[in-house]
């Protein structure tokens, strides 16, 4: 299996991640999710699999999120995935999916769980620099 990103170009948790995916040796297949956004059967299959909820992937800095009134407990798992698909950019970035499983990769350092051969050290764009722990899968 290919493993993939959903990606957005212009987060640096997204770029820090695609980039300790390839220096670990992977080219994973990039998905610009701006772009191409997932179908609904994508949507929750990714949440599934996270084993998380529609309201734990939504992304509220820089988004519609207030505006809809998506912090509103009332709104449903269905409501918040309809906003999502509707607003694509209130989905949070960046997902990853291996062989190994699929993740919310925020921080960016959770990606190296799902690596076969991950990089043990890793320098951010800010400076900041990750050491990587023993897997927490």
């Amino acid at each position: 299996m290919i493993p993939l990103i959903y990606h957005n170009p212009d987060c640096g948790t997204s770029r820090n991640t695609l980039a300790m995916m390839r220096q670990s040796g992977e080219e994973p297949h990039v998905i610009e999710y701006l772009k191409t956004p997932p179908t609904r059967e994508k949507l929750v299959e990714l949440i599934t699999a996270m084993h998380i909820t529609p309201r734990d992937l939504l992304r509220q800095k820089g988004t519609p999120y207030d505006v809809l009134g998506l912090d509103d407990d009332s709104k449903t798992d269905a409501d918040l995935i309809e906003a999502m698909l509707a607003h694509p950019i209130l989905i949070n970035r960046p997902i990853v999916v291996t062989e190994t499983g699929t993740r919310l990769c925020r921080p960016s350092e959770r990606v190296l769980d799902l690596l076969p051969h991950p990089i043990t050290t890793f320098t951010k764009e800010d400076g900041e620099t990750v050491t990587r722990k023993a897997p927490t899968r």
